[in-house]
């Protein structure tokens, strides 16, 4: 399975300085996030159905290159970490331009909400065990 998309740059993403704006680049992360649990089976009707929802702690962009209005970019998607049990993760995605620059990377740590209870939960295994299947980050050296 693909941990990548590839999308084109719109209007709506770009500030007045004429690159993408700061929160554009979490959109396109959060976008592929969606986009894998759906494939997955989590689509948002499961999710509602199970009373389960993902969160975010921490979200962290590193801008690296600019990205303008029509460019077409890829997100890619590494797992950082997961606990055994799934109820935690962190997520790496890159974001590349067409020239294969990256532009920037958006860094995720999130868990698993029970919707009912406000606390954080365990995901069904079987979501678990989809996680483990992304391509895992491993860090490059200095």
């Amino acid at each position: 399975m693909s941990n990548s998309l590839v999308y084109r740059t719109r209007w709506a993403d770009m500030d007045p300085n004429g690159h993408m704006r700061h929160s554009a680049y979490a959109d396109y992360a959060a976008d592929q996030r969606i986009v894998l649990l759906t494939q997955w089976g989590y689509d948002a009707a499961r999710l509602a159905k199970l009373r389960l929802g993902p969160i975010l702690f921490r979200e962290e962009t590193k801008f690296i290159k600019e990205v303008h209005i029509g460019e077409e970019i890829r997100v890619d998607t590494q797992l950082v970490s997961v606990r055994d049990d799934g109820s935690r993760w962190t997520i790496l995605h890159t974001i590349y331009k067409a020239d294969g620059r990256a532009a920037a990377t958006v860094t995720v740590e999130g868990a698993w909400l029970d919707l009912d209870r406000r606390k954080l939960a365990v995901p069904p295994a079987d979501l678990t065990a989809a996680f483990k299947t992304m391509a895992v980050y491993e860090a490059q050296p200095c």
